[in-house]
């Protein structure tokens, strides 16, 4: 009878596979770096720091660091670096596969014998294949050998180190310091390797071979590089080959030069215990004077003619976006005719070239005040903001126009907030207040002072505590009264009050600054905060 053949209609009869069950022996795997016999497993162990090493990286309960397993190549040297390895988790089984190997006799048939059959049976292997258990735990070593290097082990210092290492109280108590000698190169021992000159890239020496004795020590590690990466070095696009002429010698070398490294356009810097003031631009900027835009410089040569000291907001104010932009790029612009303090009430300013205010009382009007916001974040414009920016430009470049507003940023009226951070000159200061105060000349000194320029310290500590007050206190939305910032300036002795504010520690950062103290600026992001739940509640409204 014939078995019914599966065709389109009848359906295919499968069989599953028998199971099995594992036994639950866990086993743990060492995927040694390395040729391993029977006869060599217990220099293998050796090499991996003993059986106690591998059983506590294979702990259950060890933490990341002892769950490292080191294969060292000289298990005695202490200076040789090992080999990291790491203990993975797996999912693998352990199979005992044994194969046994059997002679079938030959089969004499009709008419032959067994010497036609070659006298021997035919070999076949029996396998049979066993799960003795579960590999939960895999270390592999598959991060590249550090750099090795050789110690002599007859040096001082070495003996100490495997002293050490042992615990060896005699050997350590019997290291002392060699004298110093300058015998960095000794002769080579001539039972020392014969190396193929031709391999070193040199002639074949016939004098005695000389080794280095400058006995440098291995570092703990050489490269921090454990997986080998394709580098794919290539020349640097930006250098090329230039000749150079020593002007001693006259001889001529060749040298690679960067084409596009920076060049050092930025303005003269000066601090303010130097003596005198900077007339003329560096070589570096006046060489750009020929490519420089030539309107922009002259309206920036009007502009520090008509005041000698600008800030860069109240400078760039002067000017449309698009050139501004300009102004920025091209990097020397300002220093062909300005340079700049370091320190001092005039720091972060651009003076004019030649103008000195140390010397001329009237530059007190261009002193600079600078109070930190600490609630205010930079934060960076995203790529939309940027672009948008950018079309608002072009249409004022377009128009002839740009916002009012924009070119009011550093002027300070006591009223409208335009900007986030405090940092006014004194002639851009409009409050009827601050005004009157800046203007007063009954408290001014004779010879200007690093950190209060010409201003007395209580004329000018008074000026400042009115504009911080004034400054937060528009950023918080309550617009000042004249009677608040006198009760400021009210001695506190007259007051009856103690009030401990923070001081600045005097440094040239520092110089010309006003914090907000620690209370203050509480108080003044309480009222921001409240301000804002008022506005969002009303709004829900």
């Amino acid at each position: 009878m014939e078995e019914p053949v599966a065709g389109p209609s009848t359906p295919r009869q499968t069989s599953t596979a028998p199971e099995y069950p594992l036994p639950s022996t866990h086993f743990y795997s060492v995927e040694y770096p390395g040729y391993v016999q029977p006869a060599s497993v217990p220099v293998a162990i050796e090499r991996l720091g003993g059986q106690a090493s591998i059983d506590n990286a294979f702990k259950r309960t060890s933490n990341k660091a002892d769950a490292l397993l080191e294969m060292r190549f000289r298990p005695g040297d202490p200076f040789a670096h090992p080999v990291p390895g790491e203990i993975v988790p797996t999912n693998n089984i352990l199979l005992r596969v044994v194969k046994r190997r059997r002679k079938r006799r030959a089969v004499v048939g009709e008419g032959s014998s067994a010497a036609d059959a070659g006298g021997e049976g035919e070999i076949r292997g029996e396998y049979t294949v066993e799960a003795v258990g579960i590999i939960p735990k895999t270390a592999r070593f598959r991060s590249m050998a550090d750099y090795q290097f050789y110690v002599p082990p007859d040096d001082p210092v070495s003996k100490l180190r495997i002293a050490m290492d042992s615990m060896d109280v005699e050997g350590i108590l019997q290291y002392a310091i060699p004298p110093e000698k300058e015998d960095y190169v000794v002769s080579e021992d001539p039972a020392a390797m014969d190396i193929d000159p031709q391999l070193m890239g040199g002639e074949p020496s016939t004098g005695p071979q000389m080794k280095s004795n400058l006995r440098l020590f291995p570092p703990p590690l050489f490269s921090r590089q454990t997986v080998p990466q394709n580098y794919n070095y290539k020349p640097n696009t930006a250098s090329v080959e230039t000749t150079v002429v020593d002007e001693e010698t006259g001889e001529e070398k060749k040298r690679l030069i960067n084409r596009m490294r920076w060049r050092g356009f930025g303005p003269i810097a000066i601090n303010f215990a130097d003596k005198g003031v900077p007339g003329k631009p560096s070589p570096a900027v006046e060489s750009q004077r020929a490519a420089a835009d030539q309107k922009l410089l002259k309206r920036l040569q009007e502009l520090f003619e008509e005041r000698p000291v600008w800030t860069r907001a109240a400078i760039f104010n002067q000017f449309a976006p698009y050139e501004v932009r300009e102004i920025v790029n091209s990097k020397f612009l300002l220093p062909l005719v300005s340079y700049v303090f370091t320190d001092g009430p005039w720091r972060d300013t651009q003076v004019r070239l030649g103008y000195d205010p140390r010397e001329d009382l009237n530059a007190r009007f261009y002193q600079r005040l600078y109070f930190r916001n600490l609630n205010h974040q930079v934060v960076r414009p995203s790529v939309v903001a940027r672009r948008q920016e950018g079309r608002n430009e072009i249409a004022d470049r377009a128009a002839g126009t740009w916002r009012e507003e924009d070119r009011r940023s550093h002027i300070f009226d006591g009223v409208t907030v335009t900007s986030e951070t405090a940092a006014f000159q004194l002639c851009d200061i409009q409050d009827p207040m601050l005004k009157e105060m800046i203007e007063d000349e009954d408290d001014l000194r004779e010879t200007c002072n690093e950190r209060d320029g010409w201003y007395s310290t209580h004329a000018f500590e008074r000026i400042k505590t009115v504009l911080r007050h004034k400054f937060f206190s528009l950023l918080g939305g309550h617009v000042p009264t004249r009677e608040e910032c006198e009760r400021l300036l009210i001695p506190q002795e007259e007051t009856g009050k103690i009030v401990q504010r923070r001081k600045l520690r005097f440094g040239k950062h520092n110089m010309a600054k006003g914090a907000l103290p620690p209370e203050d600026a509480a108080a003044h992001r309480l009222m921001a905060t409240i301000e804002q739940r008022a506005r969002e509640f009303q709004s829900q409204r």
